[in-house]
């Protein structure tokens, strides 16, 4: 939210440095998170004199050029070189001076330099209206009153506006402070505590009046639940036009653009005030206004010039031939404003915050209105916003008053009480404040104190305060106004040490965190909420299970996710679409499904990596990630957790073109692959990319906590490799199975060291050269004895698997 610091000094009188106020803004909770400067002419015109043409002449070498001298006030005439065909002797004009910085309509920069033209000097330049960003006329040189003297500066001549804006990050609940009025209320409460006593100005509409009753609209609210209050009044002879200077300028400095002065009124009321209005063409509403839901499937053509379908439960602003408004979010296109348009009815309402987010939802409508709507605006500003309009109408676009004001508000909504205990108060604060000030700050923010006692006070909290209706919310105002960096705390640190288990899951997420961080990946956070047609990349995912958002934010955040899987191809889409294309990431998460038996989460631990295992280096050769080293990841964290002896198990995802699962008993921990290409193909990505997924409630039930240590052995262990001719068929883990069950005690350890298939080998076979290590804990082992072993060896692996040494 832009608020701009001029428009905010007319409802509170303040001398402030920008930043001094931007500061206490945020220390009340309206976090300001930059101030820009906003001038209605970039550059301000710094740089620019008016100047007195004293003599004009053609140039000797060039037809349309003219050669003038121009005094600036300072004595010393300048020679200028002018394109310009109403350049003439006696005028007054505008000078950019040498060094001053203009702009073009692009606003692109550049300098105004001494330099030669045709061979003579020209020392500045006299500018046209669009060179100094005043208009967009290019016709020729702007020619000013006679009366202004020379060497006055533009500046102050068309009165440039010089403001500061406020970039608010305004928070969802604070809807009370979306415009300058609520942003103002707030300053006031802060100044106040900080011993400055201020008014809040607002603006007077004792000049409304009804000027004649020519023009009167009748109003229906079929549903008072969806739109519990609703005004309107006509205005007639108006003229629709650009909107005054002033008016603009308001607008451009919070980023709106102007369109014509009815419909910029209503724009900055909803910005003063926080009320949203809408003008419709009075001579376009047939009948009278009916408030009303609309049959399911009825067309609407709304501002945009798009045809949608209305639901059910759309508020729509009618009259007796059909809709002209969605109410509360966007306005039609044959009821709009337009430049032949003489007579409004101008509409403020009150409107369900929750049916108008449904609708703006719905119909992924996000406007100025329905963002305030659907927080809850004020109802009881409602007719005061207006007339406030009416008045600026009338001054900007002339017209008188036609009708009265409709009122419809059939039940009131009424402030609510609350009682505040001041030990509540204190406990929650942790520092006992004094009573006045507890009443002073409540009373700063427009909260009545009805009732006084010993143990607290009987309060009123106005309706506009929607984010305000408990008692700890009334102590969290106490708190913001008071301002937290003014709560004394104690040096003295209180702690209390609990005895928890070891494997707590934070504590083993930390753990294998930090492991995997060690080994170069980075942890990532998707949104849970994620694309619904996403579950149709695999067949393992159904729709029927998606669990679907009621209010979506988008089409693209409406459905829990049922897979992490995506999420993370999004973020490695994402990267290599600016060339980060070597990624190793992680997530903790959980997926999110609908059952016949109701609804469950599951937690996940997810591993991607894509593309060279190791950063472009002098002394390392680029290589690409492979299978066995993302399968040693995975391998990693179930044996950092202590688990072990897991089999390899048939993978019952489809979303791998080559995977395997590892599992203990009936239980699958962890399923590794590489996903496949048209997944990937799904997100823009080319390159291979693995991908593991942990259950992680199964991994923290089977892990084990318990630590486990042996002596460093005394006795040297012996190490005899072996070369293998096996079929084609036969897995290093058959040949792994058969060693430790030939010899249990002494066989320490095997490891494949190289895999050869080709030449010199007969067909359908290929050659492992794998290393035994064998150590006795007790003593040294003796030739004899390891001969034994490996004779053995070699007998089972002819027997078992067919092969044969090499």
């Amino acid at each position: 939210m832009k608020i701009s610091y001029n428009w905010l000094k007319q409802f509170i009188k303040i001398d402030w440095k920008s930043d001094e106020t931007a500061a206490l803004l945020t220390d009340l909770g309206l976090e300001v998170e930059i101030v820009e400067k906003y001038q209605s002419v970039k550059g301000g015109l710094e740089g620019i004199v008016i100047g007195h043409v004293l003599t004009c002449i053609p140039h000797p070498d060039a037809d349309r050029l003219k050669i003038s001298t121009v005094d600036l006030g300072n004595g010393v005439p300048l020679q200028i070189v002018c394109g310009a065909s109403n350049v003439g002797a006696g005028q007054k004009v505008p000078v950019a001076t040498i060094g001053t910085v203009l702009y073009d309509k692009d606003g692109n920069s550049f300098i105004i330099k001494k330099g030669k033209i045709r061979g003579q000097e020209s020392h500045g330049m006299i500018c046209a209206e669009d060179e100094l960003g005043l208009g967009e006329s290019h016709e020729g040189i702007m020619v000013l009153d006679e009366s202004i003297p020379a060497g006055t500066l533009a500046s102050t001549v068309f009165k440039i506006e010089n403001d500061e804006v406020f970039e608010i990050g305004l928070t969802p609940n604070r809807a009370d402070a979306m415009s300058h009025l609520g942003t103002a209320r707030d300053l006031r409460a802060g100044l106040i505590q900080t011993g400055i006593n201020v008014e809040l100005i607002t603006p007077s509409v004792s000049n409304f009046r009804v000027d004649k009753r020519t023009l009167k609209i009748d109003v229906d609210v079929k549903d008072i639940q969806l739109a519990p209050r609703y005004c309107g009044v006509t205005i007639s002879g108006i003229v629709v036009k650009e909107s005054p200077e002033w008016l603009k300028n308001r607008l451009k400095a919070i980023g709106i653009n102007p369109k014509n002065n009815i419909v910029d009124v209503t724009n900055y009321v909803l910005h003063d005030l926080g009320q949203p209005l809408h003008a419709f063409d009075a001579a376009k509403i047939k009948g009278k206004i009916v408030v009303q839901t609309l049959p399911a499937g009825t067309k609407f053509t709304t501002l945009d010039d798009v045809e949608r379908t209305l639901h059910e439960e759309d508020l729509m602003i009618c009259d007796e031939k059909g809709p002209l408004c969605i109410a509360g979010v966007f306005g039609g296109k044959k009821s709009g404003v337009t430049e032949t348009t003489n007579s409004i009815f101008l509409e403020s309402a009150y409107f369900n915050p929750v049916s108008i987010r449904k609708s703006a939802k719905r119909h992924q409508l996000n406007t100025d209105a329905s963002f305030r709507f659907e927080r809850g605006i004020d109802p009881t500003i409602t007719e005061y916003a207006l007339k406030r309009a009416a008045l600026l109408i009338q001054e900007v676009a002339g017209g008188e008053i036609t009708s009265d004001v409709v009122d419809i508000y059939q039940k009131k909504i009424e402030d609510f009480p609350v009682f505040l205990n001041f030990k509540n108060v204190d406990r929650i604060i942790g520092q006992e404040l004094p009573k006045d000030t507890i009443k002073q700050i409540l009373a700063s923010l427009e909260i009545k104190v009805n009732s006084v006692s010993d143990a607290g006070l009987g309060l009123t909290i106005p309706a506009y305060r929607v984010d305000v209706q408990r008692e700890i919310d009334v102590i969290e105002e106490i708190l913001r106004v008071y301002g937290y960096n003014n709560i004394v705390f104690s040096k003295k640190l209180n702690a209390t040490v609990s005895n928890s288990p070891r494997n707590e899951d934070y504590k083993v997420q930390n753990i294998i965190a930090n492991q995997l961080n060690s080994q170069g990946f980075h942890e990532m956070m998707a949104n849970s909420l994620t694309t619904a047609s996403y579950v149709q990349l695999s067949e393992t995912l159904k729709e029927e299970y998606n669990v679907t958002m009621l209010n979506p934010l988008s089409s693209d955040l409406a459905t829990m996710r049922q897979s992490l899987l995506f999420s993370g191809l999004e973020a490695i889409s994402y990267n290599i679409n600016r060339k980060n294309s070597d990624l190793k990431l992680f997530e903790f998460g959980k997926s999110y499904h609908k059952f016949l038996s109701g609804y469950e989460e599951i937690k996940h631990l997810t591993l991607f990596q894509t593309g060279n295992r190791n950063q472009e280096n002098w002394t390392n050769a680029q290589k690409p990630s492979d299978f066995f080293l993302f399968k040693g990841y995975v391998e990693g964290v179930l044996s950092r957790l202590g688990i072990s002896n897991t089999k390899s198990i048939a993978v019952a995802s489809d979303i791998f073109s080559e995977g395997i699962a590892f599992g203990l008993g009936s239980d699958s921990l962890v399923e590794f692959g590489v996903v496949k290409k048209s997944v990937l193909k799904h997100f823009g990505i080319k390159q291979e990319v693995f991908y593991a997924d942990f259950n992680w409630a199964k991994v923290l039930k089977l892990m084990s906590s318990k630590i486990k240590y042996t002596e460093i052995p005394k006795y040297p262990e012996v190490r005899r490799d072996l070369a293998l001719l096996v079929d084609q068929n036969v897995t290093y883990s058959a040949i792994y199975s058969i060693a430790r069950q030939t010899e249990k005690s002494l066989l320490k350890n095997v490891n494949l060291f190289d895999v050869y298939e080709g030449q010199n080998l007969p067909e359908g076979k290929k050659s492992y050269a794998l290393s035994f290590t064998i150590q006795d804990t007790a003593k040294t082992l003796e030739d004899a004895q390891i001969d034994k072993i490996m004779n053995k060896l070699i007998k089972n692996f002819e027997t078992e698997l067919g092969a044969s040494l090499r």
